[in-house]
């Protein structure tokens, strides 16, 4: 399934008014992205954070840009500063804010000026429960989520946790883009299942473009 369509140029396919899911968008660029996210993590590692609850999360995560996003025993939040190692977030590369911006306009979010980027780590059972994206101060700017690596079955719900959540599966280059009227859906990740990637191996690198501040 990965490379079955190797040779094909990049397609739309709507998942509702306000979310398109925009295949192969990142596929040329993924290698330069790669090289990035490297970069980013020998700044700011990633690391498993733990929730408000006491929960460990599955996910490894670090963050890139003016503002990054955090969770500890005080609550989720975004910070200027990673709490590792005390020192602002590495800035977010130009191949990332480029290709938000180009993927929010191809979605028909235009003037779409990012701030924060979360970079998700997946490994083989990994997974990201339902939840909604409400940290942010201004829900007018979409959200933009690049796939890298293994398959991952994407949960797009509803506005409540209970509404039933569309299986939407979604492959390495794959960028979705969620905003308006769709913006506080609630959506996940099912538990990773291990399909080695070529490049990446067992592994699935997610990196979640917003405006938070």
């Amino acid at each position: 399934m990965l490379d079955l369509f190797a040779d094909a140029k990049p397609w739309q396919e709507p998942l509702a008014s306000g979310a398109v899911i925009l295949r192969r968008f990142a596929f040329d660029c993924a290698p330069s992205l790669l090289q990035a996210i490297a970069a980013i993590a020998r700044q700011s590692p990633f690391r498993q954070m733990v929730t408000p609850g006491g929960y460990t999360m599955s996910v490894a995560l670090t963050n890139c840009g003016e503002l990054g996003w955090t969770t500890d025993a005080r609550g989720y939040r975004y910070s200027r500063i990673d709490p590792v190692s005390g020192q602002p977030w590495p800035a977010m590369p130009q191949a990332f804010m480029q290709l938000a911006r180009d993927a929010a306009r191809e979605a028909g979010f235009p003037d779409f000026a990012p701030d924060a980027c979360l970079v998700n780590r997946y490994e083989p059972g990994s997974r990201l429960s339902l939840h909604q994206d409400r940290n942010e101060r201004d829900f007018g700017a979409p959200i933009v989520s690049v796939s890298l690596g293994m398959p991952a079955m994407f949960l797009f719900g509803g506005d409540d946790r209970a509404d039933r959540a569309a299986r939407v599966p979604l492959f390495h280059g794959d960028v979705v883009v969620w905003g308006g009227v769709d913006r506080l859906r609630f959506h996940g990740v099912m538990p990773l299942k291990d399909l080695p990637h070529p490049r990446l191996g067992s592994r699935r690198i997610n990196f979640t473009i917003r405006k938070a501040g």
